[in-house]
């Protein structure tokens, strides 16, 4: 139940940020190994985002990938909010008097889990990056896959570079989701802990646990964005008859191109929608978590 919960906040969650998703992806790859002024600006900032998407592509192209999208978040949250839920309730994230938040265990158990997670849903993260990827060519960016669905994709994929090729990219998935989960988990444990204890702002759990939601989708954004980029970046890239890909041979070979070609801040294309898309993805999976919970275990 501890692993379902996870999965099922973390939809509800998607169902809402998913055109945000679709525009942090695009911002990403724009101009993509390029210095500024070399490529064209299709996409503004996230509002020109949202407006040259719609016009180009249609209203419901800020849906698409929404099923492989869920499907990858409900995987990888099933498992690791499942796990640190499972930690938690056995006193393995505290320190020797259970009262306080242990930041070595805690960051541990939660990268593994995230890990974990990214492996396990690597194929959907796959596909739906390249389906919020494509686009039509007045506003294209990146490398452009045409899927027609999600199973659709599987067998393209499948079919074009066999089981291995639904995970390529995980090298990149791994890193990235260790990094988030150990800032995202471990500063929500430290904040709402933290606040129910000190009642700083005030004694309802629920308060606290939004108040601690958001102080840590900010600490998440700061560490995960440049790992996120990297990770769409090596996602989406087109690759070779023997599935190679054509621009990164991998996480550190795309670190160093990002910044030799768009300098450091390159890590950060993009930051503004990741943080709109990031911060009410955070804020509302561990609020519905944190709620899901409360009731799991009132009904225990």
């Amino acid at each position: 139940m501890e692993f379902l919960l996870g999965g099922v906040a973390a939809v509800i969650s998607n169902v809402v940020c998913n055109p945000l998703d679709v525009v942090k992806i695009r911002m990403q790859l724009q101009g993509e190994l390029l210095a500024r002024g070399e490529y064209t600006v299709h996409y503004k900032n996230v509002f020109h985002a949202f407006y040259a998407i719609g016009k180009a592509d249609g209203v419901l192209a800020l849906q698409r990938g929404l099923v492989s999208s869920s499907a990858h978040q409900f995987i990888l949250n099933a498992i690791r909010l499942g796990a640190f839920h499972f930690a938690e309730d056995r006193g393995w994230t505290t320190d020797e008097t259970g009262n306080h938040t242990s930041l070595p265990k805690s960051a541990l158990i939660s990268s593994v889990a995230g890990g974990i997670g990214a492996i396990a849903g690597s194929p959907f993260y796959l596909v739906k990056t390249q389906m919020q990827s494509y686009s039509n060519s007045e506003i294209a960016v990146g490398h452009q896959t045409k899927h027609l669905g999600t199973f659709s994709a599987f067998k393209q994929i499948y079919g074009e570079h066999g089981l291995k090729g639904l995970w390529r990219g995980t090298n990149s998935a791994v890193p990235r989701m260790a990094v988030a989960s150990a800032a995202q988990l471990t500063s929500y444990d430290i904040f709402k802990r933290q606040l129910n204890e000190s009642k700083m702002l005030s004694n309802d759990h629920s308060i606290n646990s939004f108040v601690a939601s958001v102080l840590s989708s900010f600490v998440t954004l700061i560490v995960k964005t440049p790992f996120d980029v990297v990770s769409t970046r090596i996602y989406n890239q087109g690759v070779d008859a023997q599935g190679k890909g054509l621009l990164y041979s991998g996480v550190v070979d795309c670190f160093v191109k990002i910044v030799k070609k768009e300098g450091f801040f390159g890590l950060y294309k993009g930051a503004g929608a990741a943080y709109l898309r990031l911060g009410p993805h955070i804020i509302i999976s561990l609020v519905v978590w944190d709620w899901l919970r409360l009731l799991y275990d009132t009904g225990k």
